[in-house]
């Protein structure tokens, strides 16, 4: 118990210094980037033709540096325990499929077709409402690692919970934006679906299993998790800095020529993501699911799986279309908002019953 106290408060440190200077770290990653991307454009030029299926290399490599820690903290035997624990899987997996599609698709549409009528062209607000559809029947596969890890998730269940989602996201994600478009020729971007498991989930996975079990063959487990992991938290703290300055370095020169419409855009994806990441809090809390799977459950919904939007948006309506720029908005925001939600789930800790009570 004691060594799993301390391993707690070793994952916790990141987020304490994210708690305590979350505003000014945020805001200080923005106004870089930007500049970066103003002033100095060479460097995200040259990155931004690093990709491959839509997937931005150097993302991919930072997202790596913050999903490690996570991975490595995966106990292999624990995940068929998990298996055992139907809740939070039920809980994101309705929220996900039933549930936020169609909120996405209502908050954008009251929003930029008649609430922000007067500001946005129809024929423009119509593309705006296509990217948000596109960001909404997408939940995220990658940063919820990192969203997880912030909060002490259960890594074995945060991993289940995306892989299932990822296999649902297979099947049911061109015949959601179809509906919602009305546009029958969706030919859904896979190469970006596949290319981002491999990355995000498969690599850094298969890294941390292999750095575990080296380690603690070769130091033993109480080394591994209370020196190593220690070392190695910090990684998502660098990690998640340099993605934002990378992500606003991209769009230095989008968000300078277009802030009203990046603003209006903004206004119903923040509602929506704080909407989703409450509905399925509140239904964990009260099934009376543990902390540490209710938050990463709550977290995958709220997110998006920004990549295979982007992608999907660039195939169907073109790279300067509107829709292509509200997936954008949806990249811009989902960091600074997904960081708040951190903090308001370690702020409530307090509501859930422990785990070893409900086990118990």
């Amino acid at each position: 118990m004691e060594s799993e106290n301390k391993l707690k408060n070793t994952a916790g440190s990141g987020l304490n210094f994210f708690e305590k200077y979350l505003s000014i770290w945020v805001a200080l990653c923005i106004i870089t980037g930007i500049l970066i991307g103003r002033n100095l454009p060479i460097i995200p030029n040259t990155l931004s033709k690093m990709e491959y299926a839509h997937v931005s290399i150097p993302v991919a490599v930072l997202i790596w540096l913050m999903i490690y820690p996570m991975m490595a903290k995966v106990d292999f035997e624990s995940i068929t325990n998990a298996g055992k624990k139907p809740k939070g899987l039920v809980i994101t997996l309705t929220v996900n499929w039933i549930i936020k599609p169609f909120t996405m698709f209502f908050f954008s549409w009251i929003f930029l077709k008649v609430i922000f009528s007067n500001f946005i062209a129809a024929e423009l607000a119509q593309e705006y409402v296509a990217g948000a559809i596109l960001l909404g029947a997408a939940p995220c596969t990658a940063m919820v690692f990192v969203w997880s890890y912030l909060t002490d998730g259960d890594p074995a269940y945060t991993l289940i919970q995306v892989s299932v989602n990822d296999l649902i996201l297979l099947i049911a994600y061109a015949p959601i934006v179809k509906i919602l478009l009305g546009i029958s020729n969706i030919n859904v971007p896979y190469e970006t679906v596949f290319m981002s498991v491999g990355l995000f989930i498969v690599i850094p996975l298969t890294a941390g299993y292999l750095s575990r079990k080296y380690f603690v063959r070769k130091k033993g487990e109480d080394w591994f998790e209370n020196v190593f992991l220690d070392k190695i938290s910090n990684f998502t703290v660098i990690g998640l800095l340099l993605t934002l300055i990378l992500l606003f370095s991209f769009q230095g020169d989008v968000i300078l020529n277009n802030p009203l419409h990046i603003l209006l855009i903004a206004i119903p994806l923040i509602i929506q993501t704080f909407f989703i990441f409450l509905i399925a809090y509140f239904w964990a809390k009260f099934w009376k699911v543990p902390h540490d799977i209710a938050a990463p459950a709550s977290m995958i919904g709220a997110s998006n799986f920004f990549e295979l939007a982007v992608a999907t948006a660039i195939s169907l309506f073109g790279l300067t279309s509107g829709a292509a720029l509200a997936t954008v908005v949806g990249v811009l925001v989902e960091v600074p908002l997904m960081l708040t939600l951190v903090r308001i789930a370690n702020k409530t800790t307090h509501w859930f019953e422990d785990k070893e009570k409900i086990a118990a």
